[in-house]
């Protein structure tokens, strides 16, 4: 099972990458909030551990990204214990929240408690949509059973979508995953490569079903557009 901490205390992610690994995790780690995004649409961890006190993007932020395309588990390991910084947490998407200091026989309970509730990694890694086929395994695109060639930008954009179907996925989550950091702005290169997208995907690109733009908020892939 693989983990994503995200903190920037290079000491405990040191300590932890050794007692997780003794436990059998697989262990990823991010310095700062735009790193852990970025590696989290990159590695696709069973569980994410967040500290919320990170330089670029704060824990919280980085949750509520996360939650815009993932299922994982996140955990909040912190040293912010009051009720408010929990609660902020948690309704923002975390599933759970150990302050710092803690023990490792609780964290690793805790981690056991998470680890039964995670998705299986083996999601079908085929979405399908009008007359397209993603295949996310292969990075692989299909329409009528002939390739399409995509850019690696444009994949990206595609898989990012892809991997959490009729979910508003936001500007900002896409941004820093593409581009690596939250001081990206939009300056019209999603307009252009989702525009690029629908032109090679949508049936009518200038009536897209399926590759769809909610206003001032993101995008969203619909697989599915029944009435």
């Amino acid at each position: 099972m693989k983990i994503l901490i995200a903190d920037d205390d290079p000491q405990l992610v040191r300590a932890l990458r050794i007692t997780l690994a003794a436990h059998g995790y697989d262990v990823v780690a991010a310095p700062d909030g735009a790193a852990a995004i970025a590696l989290a649409a990159k590695e696709h961890p069973d569980i994410v551990m967040v500290d919320l006190g990170m330089p670029h993007l704060d824990g919280v932020q980085v949750i509520e990204a996360l939650r815009g395309w993932m299922t994982a588990p996140i955990i909040v390991v912190s040293g912010r214990a009051g009720s408010a910084d929990k609660v902020e947490a948690l309704d923002a998407g975390a599933d759970d929240f150990v302050t710092k200091p803690f023990q490792i026989d609780e964290l690793l309970a805790r981690l056991r408690a998470l680890s039964r509730r995670a998705p299986a990694s083996a999601d079908d890694p085929i979405v399908s949509f009008g007359d397209v086929r993603v295949d996310l395994a292969a990075k692989a695109v299909t329409r009528r059973g002939a390739l399409v060639h995509l850019t690696p930008t444009e994949w990206q954009i595609l898989e990012f979508l892809a991997r959490k179907p009729g979910v508003l996925v936001t500007r900002q989550a896409l941004l820093t995953d593409i581009w690596g950091t939250e001081q990206v702005t939009d300056t019209g290169y999603l307009r252009l490569y989702l525009s690029q997208l629908r032109k090679k995907l949508e049936a009518d690109p200038s009536r897209p079903v399926h590759l769809l733009t909610e206003s001032g908020m993101g995008y969203r892939l619909v697989l599915d557009n029944v009435g």
